[in-house]
């Protein structure tokens, strides 16, 4: 029986790099948005559901994250209909990484851990945090987003100091090396738990 640990964090919190931490150091790891891509890829899960519903969010057999985009601008419904086929199927992906699991701690990366009430099905919480003008730099050093769209995705967004408060753990990623200290005392309370158990 595996420690399943919930991973969470706002955009440019450094979520994935820590991630990877926790894998480097021999934990399972399922990350949502990773199922989500299976799931749109060419002969994804998703992809005929998608098409029945929403014709032009296919394109060369996989489902278009910006179709999607502009489909749910244009149709205030479009997103809810997208959630009821996506969000079971993700589910399913998720379960079935957990039946397979021969590690004593799996780590699930949601973004929306706290917001779709994930965190009841773990057995603790991580929240990776990073100062507000180092997380603003992260996020527009990448050149996909616009200040606008930062601000906007964060307003829907959980707060981080809600997050913070939420967690069992906490992980500044300020640098490389306190994160994966963090990382490690994480993974050392957990085995010291089960070994205790």
């Amino acid at each position: 029986m595996s420690y399943v640990l919930g991973l969470t964090g706002s955009i440019g919190m450094g979520k994935s790099t820590t991630a990877q931490m926790f894998a480097d150091l021999g934990c399972a790891n399922w990350d949502a948005d990773a199922a989500v891509h299976r799931l749109y890829a060419k002969g994804g899960a998703a992809v005929s559901a998608i098409q029945t519903q929403f014709p032009d969010a296919v394109e060369a057999g996989a489902v278009s994250r910006a179709a999607l985009k502009r489909i749910i601008a244009s149709d205030e419904t479009a997103l809810a209909r997208i959630e009821a086929i996506v969000h079971p199927l993700v589910a399913k992906d998720r379960a079935a990484f957990l039946a397979s699991l021969d590690t004593d701690i799996a780590v699930l990366d949601i973004p929306l851990l706290f917001e779709g009430g994930y965190d009841a099905m773990v057995d603790g919480t991580v929240c990776v945090t990073a100062p507000k003008d180092v997380q603003r730099t992260r996020v527009l050093e990448r050149d996909t987003m616009t200040e606008a769209q930062f601000y906007a995705l964060l307003a829907k967004q959980m707060p981080d100091a809600e997050k913070r408060v939420r967690a069992t753990w906490i992980i500044e990623t300020d640098t490389l090396e306190h994160a994966r200290a963090q990382v490690q005392a994480i993974i050392a309370a957990i085995r010291q738990e089960i070994s205790d158990a």
